[in-house]
C-alpha cells in the first residue's frame, strides 16, 4: 500500500503531529516491532553517557516542548 503525504505543503508542526500519529499507531502494537540489532549498541551508548554525566534525561513532555519551541 503506497501512502502518499503532500510534504511540501506541510509545516514542520504537520510532519511532527503525523509521525506522533503514526508512532501512537505502532506502539499499540509492539509485540510485532522488532529492534534492528544496532538498536542495542545505541542505547548502550547512551547508557554510558548517562552514567558518566555527559547526558541527561528529560521528560517527555519537556523534550517535546523543546522540540516545538525550536521549530516555531
Amino acid at each position: 500500500m503506497g501512502i502518499t503525504l503532500p510534504l511540501e505543503k506541510m509545516t514542520t508542526e504537520d510532519k511532527i503531529r503525523a509521525m506522533e500519529t503514526i508512532w501512537d499507531d505502532l506502539c499499540k502494537k509492539d509485540e510485532n516491532i522488532v529492534s534492528p540489532s544496532w538498536h542495542k549498541d545505541i542505547l548502550e551508548e547512551r547508557e554510558k553517557a548517562i552514567e558518566s554525566g555527559k547526558e541527561e534525561f528529560i521528560d517527555w513532555s519537556e523534550a517535546k516542548r523543546q522540540i516545538e519551541d525550536k521549530i516555531s
